[in-house]
């Protein structure tokens, strides 16, 4: 009776663990990371074809490893999209957003040091194998696409090559989900939104714009009288110092006018709305303030992470001259002249960055009445 008892007993506790244990089963490394499938998708074409060159598994590791990278971006540029969307943004999720966009700018510069492992394949050891990869191209990268159409990479100021959308090498399916992250919110957008809802712009009696533009008239009159007392320049420097001094002065007065700024956005010098842009230099110029220092830090992160992709785009044209040479690439386009072409043109937030040209010292800041600084700041009323 003990013995039926017990195995019994032992057939009820090994039920028990099966049911308990697919939710905390063991898993061995090699499974968890699918390594026969990652290590088994190095094909080399020069192999099939009788003729292996050795740099070619090299070559197909380096891209492979790029794609990975892209995948990562992708799954973070998503989290932080779905927390700026949101109306109004939890402050406790600013941080994590914070977190992911320095996630996507590390994996950048691995992706930039990465190009200096790639040059250690040198240009004829690249021959080897290169015309066995026509008419296959890094312009067929689907997952980097969706990365510049997440971000806000506008159709219409995409640098093309032979008059070709940059969606046809695609399949269908890939080209419909291509249209319609151009057809959505991107990063870009999300942004503009979530700038047009700060809520410091208009304070009771302070308008931020207004007393920016007076403080700025200030500080230019000062420096104008400070040229003009000078004796160590001459009289002609000291007209073409006053002169810049005005185009300056006349640059920040157009860009916090509301009228003008939009007439720069439809003549497509601008694109960030006039209320979005003056709340990004409103975060700027009062980034000490500690409300303030997380969104601050989220912008100059959107404008380092745009920064690393021209500086990619850049150091991969540069690469590309130095393997090629004038050569034309593999996928048809002029190789080297077209990848320094879109390093040039494919900034996304260039808004972002010509911030800085409307910075004033902090010495220079107005003064923000007494209720709103308290409310920019850690202030406890017990």
């Amino acid at each position: 009776m003990n013995i039926i008892t017990n195995l019994y007993r032992l057939i009820i506790t090994i039920n028990g663990k099966k049911k308990m244990s697919k939710k905390y089963t063991s898993v061995h490394y090699n499974e968890y990371l699918a390594l026969d499938k990652i290590l088994g998708a190095q094909n080399l074409r020069s192999a099939e074809l009788g003729e292996p060159a050795h740099d070619e598994m090299f070559f197909i590791i380096v891209h492979q490893v790029y794609e990975l990278w892209f995948k990562q971006i992708i799954h973070e540029l998503k989290l932080v999209a779905n927390t700026l969307s949101q109306d109004p943004v939890p402050e406790y999720q600013l941080g994590e957003a914070l977190a992911k966009l320095t996630r996507v700018h590390e994996i950048q510069k691995l992706l930039i040091d990465q190009i200096k492992v790639l040059e250690t394949l040198t240009p004829l050891d690249f021959l080897d194998f290169r015309n066995y990869l026509i008419p296959a191209s890094g312009f067929q990268s689907f997952q980097f696409r969706k990365v510049e159409a997440m971000l806000g990479l506008p159709s219409q100021q995409r640098i093309t090559y032979g008059n070709y959308d940059y969606k046809s090498p695609f399949n269908e399916d890939q080209q419909k989900e291509l249209l319609e992250l151009e057809n959505s919110m991107s990063m870009f957008d999300i942004l503009e939104k979530w700038l047009e809802r700060t809520p410091f712009l208009k304070f009771n009696d302070f308008k931020f714009s207004e007393k920016y533009v007076e403080a700025v008239s200030n500080m230019t009159e000062r420096e104008r009288q400070a040229i003009l007392d000078t004796e160590y320049i001459t009289e002609k420097e000291k007209e073409g110092r006053i002169k810049m001094l005005d185009m300056q002065q006349e640059y920040i007065e157009n860009a916090m006018d509301k009228e003008k700024h939009n007439e720069m956005i439809k003549n497509g010098e601008v694109r960030l709305s006039f209320k979005a842009t003056k709340a990004a230099l409103l975060i700027n110029l009062y980034r000490d303030k500690p409300i303030l220092r997380i969104p601050y830090s989220i912008l100059d992160k959107i404008v380092e992470i745009d920064e690393s992709f021209i500086m990619w785009r850049f150091r991969h044209s540069q690469m590309v001259l130095r393997m090629l040479g004038r050569k034309m690439g593999t996928g048809g386009s002029s190789g080297h002249g077209y990848l320094k072409k879109t390093a040039d043109e494919h900034h996304i937030f260039r808004d972002l960055h010509n911030v800085s040209t409307l910075l004033i010292p902090r010495s220079e800041l107005p003064e923000l009445p007494k209720e709103l600084e308290d409310s920019l700041g850690y202030i406890y009323k017990g």
